[in-house]
């Protein structure tokens, strides 16, 4: 049996707007580098978004993080596709990771 999600598939038209800010234009932009500094937003806004659940802050939300997620993963997936997966390190660079004290 084969397990389906629940959720729709990701839509940049659709769901972009609602999870960060972004002009039309750059919804429609499927270029190489409209498509790194739509990258770049979504990883700031996941950046922001992870240090406020892991502050406690009464603003975090977990079902935003889980679609600012959703877009991030698909995007980067997206971005290799295009290129044939030849040179998208831009796509998957992750921070070190830092321990909290």
């Amino acid at each position: 049996m084969r397990h389906t999600s629940p959720l729709p598939a990701y839509d940049r038209t659709r769901d972009l707007p609602g999870l960060i800010a972004v002009w039309p234009a750059e919804l429609v932009d499927t270029s190489e580098e409209g498509r790194r500094r739509l990258i770049a937003k979504l990883r700031r806004a996941l950046r922001a978004e992870r240090r406020r659940g892991l502050m406690g802050h009464w603003t975090y939300d977990l079902a935003r993080h889980a679609q600012l997620l959703v877009a991030f993963e698909a995007e980067c997936a997206l971005a290799c596709a295009g290129d044939g997966g030849s040179d998208v390190r831009f796509a998957v660079r992750r921070t070190p990771s830092r321990r909290l004290r």
